[in-house]
């Protein structure tokens, strides 16, 4: 029944639609999401490259895949690995599915690296502030209004087999909300991006946009911070689609705060959070230090 559904009407429908909303997000450097996530890659790289960590990029749906970027860092003779999945709240159906591409590709290797996971960095002091920072800049340009953070959603039951997603996203936001000193009807939370027609977290954003603009809050910003980059999800669904439509049924302002994106806040939070996730990792000795160690060495043995 599920191969009918999906080669007679998913499949001749879905494709065409992402196509459409693909072609009005794409730029001239190709995916927003892949062009922002190379761009903090590469910022990552430049202010490591003096203690020796080699920063790789691995998608766990699309390219560079997470196996190339694996082989990548085996090829550099890296024997210790921090895999740090670009989604703040902790999900089975993100954070978990990215560790399950590692572990595949790792149960093929002869010589396993010590290996480090970074879970989750919703409460993360360096993450909250850089969140607020960027809706404050924001509000600096439009002025403030009722503030939306808008997580993208999973299936209710992943919350009720003990995800702590829906909690993590509640946390975040509250923590957000609190840096800034907004009360709480200044604030709500909802839920994006649901398909099929399970249940999923509520509420769900498109309908509570449109609760808003008939009955107010009827001036909105929209902040995403489940999302580390720009993509789709965000600059389709949210900055287009849903502000037509908040727009459209009687909304009086919508405003997008962008994703942290490869700004120098989210390259500082990364940056912070690398340092503690591999505190005790000593770095390879360089050449020279290596020559020196051995001039002291042999320093040593002749004095003996």
């Amino acid at each position: 029944m599920w191969r009918l559904i999906l080669h007679g009407v998913i499949l001749r429908v879905r494709p065409a639609r992402s196509a459409e909303a693909y072609r009005q997000i794409w730029t001239d450097a190709g995916s927003p999401l892949l062009l922002h996530s190379r761009a903090l890659v590469d910022k990552l790289q430049e202010k490591l490259a003096q203690r020796d960590i080699v920063v790789a990029l691995g998608m766990t749906y699309g390219n560079p895949s997470i196996a190339s970027a694996l082989r990548n860092l085996q090829a550099h003779g890296a024997r210790r690995l921090l895999v740090l999945p670009l989604y703040p709240q902790y999900s089975a159906t993100t954070t978990a599915a990215a560790v399950d591409r590692v572990t595949a590709e790792l149960r093929r290797w002869r010589w396993l690296p010590e290996l480090r996971i970074v879970t989750s960095y919703a409460d993360e002091p360096a993450y909250v502030e850089a969140v607020a920072h960027s809706i404050e800049a924001h509000w600096q340009l439009t002025g403030p209004s009722h503030l939306l953070f808008s997580f993208h959603g999973t299936p209710q039951r992943y919350f009720l087999a003990g995800d702590p997603y829906y909690c993590q996203c509640q946390k975040t936001a509250r923590l957000v909300a609190e840096w800034l000193g907004l009360s709480t009807s200044d604030w709500s939370v909802s839920f994006q991006s649901q398909v099929g027609r399970e249940e999923w977290l509520k509420p769900y954003t498109d309908q509570l946009l449109l609760r808003y603009a008939r009955e107010g809050p009827k001036r909105i910003t929209v902040v995403c911070p489940g999302f580390a980059t720009d993509c789709l999800e965000t600059l389709e669904e949210i900055a287009i689609r849903n502000r037509n439509a908040f727009l459209a049924n009687g909304g009086e302002a919508f405003h997008y705060v962008p994703a942290l994106n490869a700004s120098a806040s989210q390259v500082e939070l990364m940056l912070q959070i690398i340092a503690r996730h591999t505190a005790g990792w000593r770095s390879p000795a360089s050449a020279t230090e290596r020559s020196a160690r051995r001039e002291r060495a042999l320093a040593l043995g002749a004095a003996r």
